[in-house]
């Protein structure tokens, strides 16, 4: 069975041509150019992953991404206008896993797409090669079912969330630079120096973990070198 991927996008040549190219690469995709339309599927319909676009007329995407986290954990890759640099921090605050800006070629679009289904699929499925279960000082990662508590309180965090707090407590006691984190969990080349994608998901989990930057109890900045987990 196909990966049920749904676009949203109201400039009707851009989520056409996506469609198009995701349509070849045997995905399963819904096409809307309307947010109304859109949130009928993610009620009536089981997916995969969704592509949204950042200015919508009267729902932005934002707030479809919001909906779409009270209740899901699929990735949501955010199509954001070019130089909005708050948008990006904004998607990501708000639960996207990734985004991307226009213009955009495709295909490049098409390897963000099965970047984000391969690590969202390794951990749903159990595949996982290291431990089930990941636990330090009150912290518990349950890598097959993708849930976490945080002493005994569920986290509700991204599938990207998640990802960095597992590879932070799997390599415990050692830095992980931004740029490592960035190809473990993407795998792919779109990494840049002025990329704060990584910083900007280390703050939301600070938040939801009540930690503090000044004074963290669980993730610690390495200044000039990445993040670490004490063991």
């Amino acid at each position: 069975m196909s990966d049920k991927i749904l676009i949203v996008d109201d400039e009707k040549e851009i989520a056409d041509l996506v469609a198009l190219y995701l349509e070849n690469e045997n995905f399963t995709v819904f096409k809307f150019y309307t947010a109304q339309e859109a949130l009928k599927c993610i009620a009536d319909e089981t997916l995969d992953l969704a592509v949204l676009d950042v200015m919508l007329p009267g729902m932005s995407g934002f707030q479809i991404c919001k909906i779409i986290r009270e209740q899901h954990h699929y990735p949501v890759i955010m199509l954001t206008a070019k130089g909005e640099e708050v948008d990006k921090i904004t998607g990501l605050t708000l639960g996207a896993d990734d985004y991307i800006t226009k213009p955009f070629l495709p295909l490049e679009l098409v390897a963000r797409v099965k970047a984000q289904l391969r690590r969202y699929k390794r951990y749903n499925t159990g595949r996982e090669p290291d431990e089930d279960v990941i636990t330090h000082s009150g912290l518990v990662l349950n890598v097959k079912t993708h849930e976490c508590m945080l002493n005994e309180k569920p986290l509700s965090l991204t599938p990207t969330e998640f990802s960095i707090l597992r590879i932070l407590c799997q390599q415990k006691g050692n830095v992980v630079s931004a740029e490592e984190l960035f190809h473990q969990i993407w795998g792919d080349e779109y990494y840049s120096k002025s990329n704060n994608t990584i910083t900007v998901h280390i703050r939301h989990l600070r938040e939801k973990m009540d930690d503090s930057f000044e004074d963290p109890k669980y993730i610690k900045t390495v200044w000039g070198c990445g993040y670490k987990i004490e063991r």
